[in-house]
């Protein structure tokens, strides 16, 4: 099936009904398929330690990613029920993006954004880090941590002897506010919510995932086949993260990257690799359809 913004390119701005219901049913449909299991999880009172991140870190809800968006410069025939939905302009039942409303309502995350986005893509990345934020998180803490139903591959010794023993360099403040008090001062940076747009780099794992957030919190104004497509990758992302972390998620079928090793800190930076260059095209797209909107200031 083409996606939203090959057919944008090959038809006019007008959808009928016949061009977009089967796209919003695909979505559903794709959306449903991803998320059944973290479903049926919550109905049972489980957590998954990888899958369940991008729902209850980024507060995005299955049956908010499932609601499907054409984005910006796309009339919707047919589309009257969408006359209550925010940013969203109908007449005659055929459904548009508000740009001035989104505009007026998201002008400043818009100009964040951005900001952010661009800003990242003109700095290389960094492959030296090998996912050590997670550790960090564990670093002396005498049990506790974010995961206490599975266990540390190298046990606690072990673990706090991998961040004594390689450099910590976490560059992105969302990872680094969950540190132990004892791993904060080993890290190298020190990344603020103020400096994001000064630090963020494309090889940070995290910084990828968020570009899911991006997205999503500029819904509608952003196609949700892109979304979705940001999910996906943030998805990949995060089980890399869970690998190389300290935690044994064997028994999850997760295999680990033992960034214990030269080996298997190789293998964490050509994965971080390519992550970086996916996450970069994705961030372009994200670029391009915001393009129709004003440039806004940051304050505006």
């Amino acid at each position: 099936m083409q996606t939203a913004q090959v057919r944008r390119e090959q038809s006019s701005e007008r959808w009928e009904p016949q061009e977009w219901r089967p796209l919003e049913r695909a979505h559903a449909a794709a959306v449903e398929q991803l998320t059944a299991d973290r479903l049926r999880r919550r109905r049972e009172g489980r957590a998954h330690p990888v899958e369940d991140f991008l729902f209850d870190y980024y507060h995005h809800r299955p049956g908010q990613l499932a609601r499907w968006h054409p984005g910006l410069g796309v009339r919707l025939a047919g589309a009257a029920e969408r006359a209550g939905w925010p940013c969203y302009r109908v007449e005659d039942a055929t459904a548009a993006v508000d740009a001035a409303e989104f505009v007026r309502r998201r002008g400043r995350a818009v100009a964040f954004v951005r900001r952010l986005l661009r800003a990242t893509l003109e700095r290389p990345g960094r492959f030296g880090c090998f996912g050590l934020h997670e550790w960090a998180m564990v670093y002396r803490a005498g049990g506790e941590r974010r995961h206490p139903s599975w266990p540390l591959r190298l046990g606690e010794e072990g673990t706090d002897a991998v961040v004594e023993a390689l450099p910590l360099a976490c560059s992105h403040f969302d990872a680094t506010r969950f540190f132990t008090a004892e791993a904060v001062p080993r890290n190298r940076l020190r990344p603020t919510r103020e400096g994001q747009v000064a630090m963020e780099q494309p090889g940070c794992l995290h910084a990828g995932m968020d570009v899911y957030r991006w997205t999503f919190k500029l819904a509608p104004a952003v196609p949700s086949e892109l979304t979705l497509r940001a999910f996906r990758l943030a998805r990949e992302i995060r089980e890399l993260d869970m690998r190389a972390s300290p935690y044994d998620l064997t028994e999850l079928g997760y295999q680990p990257v033992p960034i214990e090793t030269p080996e298997g800190r190789a293998e964490y930076a050509a994965a971080q690799r390519a992550f970086s260059e996916r996450s970069n095209a994705l961030r372009r797209e994200l670029l391009a359809a915001l393009a129709p909107l004003p440039e806004q200031p940051a304050t505006g």
